[in-house]
């Protein structure tokens, strides 16, 4: 077998991508397209992103007076620990200070002049530090929690980071966690380990997440393999997640949307039914459509009429607005052409939306070889009845891997099926996952930490013996 090909990770950002900017370190998290007349407003200013093309994904951006400019090396932070990485040994210490607010010299009028001027956040940050009495008194770390607030203010950072499965989970889980079914980035890194995904693996999914499921699993396969996300009804859930990954044209032709009863019919039948094909062949899956809202309730502070949508062709794709206006506006600009990477290739299509209908001849290769690996994320569903549908669509000794952000639906799933005798190896894990600050003398985990990351059911489908034959 010949080796599987290299995918092509681009290492610079291009027109027509998307990208996520981290806004002050985190404070502000936005996905954003490279359009020609994209935008981001930081603070009271508007700054075009045409600067960020070209530009390698990791690239540190301030706002300067004509919008965003890169970094350079010198003026990137770096953290200072000391010599030989010991800990600088302190004398002073913030008892005798008192915030009376007579410490600062430098009134607002001040820096408004100083703007006007056309002064720069930095210039306007070393300006109020020299006019504060006090600073000189201060510890060292109470003055790089000055420097780090006031630079935030006057002095906005932005760095460019590369849609990926660990940023987009972590934004989604930041922001609306309900939107992706309070699902962490460690339960889903643990998700596509506990059910093997690997080259050439053929996958089902039931992705009710919007699919961060299905473009994870789409991402490790590196065009190899086939994913396969089913839906339930007639009517397709929404992966519109998928379109931030910037897939190639190769991985976002292998991702497939089928209905689970056209799946469970083939595989119940001998001979595929012509109606059946026919009905795979025809059915149009519009998976970039913005999903109904029902399937989208969440509490909206800033509702957007149809009207308002429409003249919002060139706001960026932020976190913090309304999920429909985020959906919509990564569905425009579809008709363009191909995008292309720092070497000319094509890299993400806009044309080529991830979802289509299989066609008759995979359909049939799976009815006969089955599924290499289950992940089903679900957690508005009824897990047991779910399962015991998907199980038979699996190959023998296939592993599967089942999240829900509850205990108890997954519980009773395990019970169903070790009386079923379907599968084995089953185990329920609760994912757990701490952060630690690591600085010099100041080495603890984060003060604020998440203590919930869900429940995963795992296990390997086995051939279930026939009572009736004595087995």
């Amino acid at each position: 077998m010949a080796p599987p090909p290299t995918p092509v990770i681009p290492r610079e950002a291009w027109e027509g991508c998307s990208v996520l900017l981290d806004i002050n370190d985190g404070d502000r998290l936005a996905f954003f397209r490279l359009t020609p007349g994209a935008t981001v407003k930081i603070g009271d200013k508007s700054c075009s992103l045409q600067p960020l093309v070209g530009r390698p994904f990791g690239s540190l951006f301030r706002v300067g007076p004509a919008g965003l400019v890169p970094c350079a090396a010198a003026e990137a932070p770096a953290q200072d620990d000391g010599a030989n990485g010991q800990a600088q040994v302190e004398t002073r210490d913030n008892r005798s200070l008192v915030d009376n607010n007579t410490a600062q010299t430098l009134s607002s009028e001040d820096i408004e002049a100083m703007k006007r001027e056309g002064a720069s956040g930095d210039a306007i940050v070393e300006a109020l530090i020299a006019n504060s009495s006090t600073f000189g008194n201060k510890t060292v770390f109470s003055q790089e929690k000055y420097k780090l607030k006031k630079q935030k203010k006057y002095a906005p950072k932005v760095l460019l980071r590369r849609p990926s499965t660990r940023s987009i989970c972590e934004t989604y889980f930041k922001k609306y966690p309900a939107r992706i079914g309070f699902m962490r980035v460690d339960t889903l890194s643990l998700m596509l380990s506990m059910a093997n995904v690997g080259a050439y693996s053929d996958v089902l999914v039931v992705d009710m997440v919007g699919g961060l499921v299905a473009g994870a699993v789409a991402e490790r396969l590196g065009g190899t393999g086939y994913v396969c996300s089913t839906y339930l009804g007639s009517a397709s859930s929404s992966i519109d997640i998928i379109r931030m990954y910037n897939l190639s044209g190769d991985m976002t032709s292998r991702i497939f949307q089928a209905r689970l009863s056209d799946l469970c019919s083939l595989q119940n039948s001998g001979d595929a039914p012509s109606a059946i094909l026919d009905s795979i062949q025809g059915e149009v899956v519009e998976s970039g459509a913005v999903p109904d809202e029902s399937t989208l309730a969440q509490p909206v502070d800033t509702a957007m009429s149809d009207e308002n949508v429409q003249s919002a062709a060139a706001q960026p794709i932020d976190i913090e607005v309304a999920e429909p206006a985020m959906d919509e506006h990564l569905n425009r600009g579809d008709n363009s052409s191909d995008c292309k990477g720092s070497n000319g290739t094509s890299i993400a299509p806009k044309s080529l939306r991830a979802g289509k209908a299989p066609s008759p001849g995979r359909m049939k290769y799976w009815k006969e070889h089955g599924f290499s690996s289950l992940i089903v994320a679900a957690p508005g569903h009824e897990v047991e009845s779910l399962v015991a549908d998907l199980l038979p669509l699996l190959s023998y000794s296939a592993p599967f891997a089942i999240y829900h952000q509850h205990l108890q639906p997954l519980a009773t799933c395990m019970h169903s099926l070790q009386v079923s005798k379907m599968a084995i190896g089953l185990q329920i894990i609760e994912p757990w996952l701490r952060e630690y600050q690591v600085l010099p003398s100041r080495t603890h985990p984060h003060m604020q930490m998440n203590a919930f990351g869900g429940y995963i059911l795992s296990g390997i489908r086995i051939h279930s013996p026939d009572p009736c034959n004595g087995e």
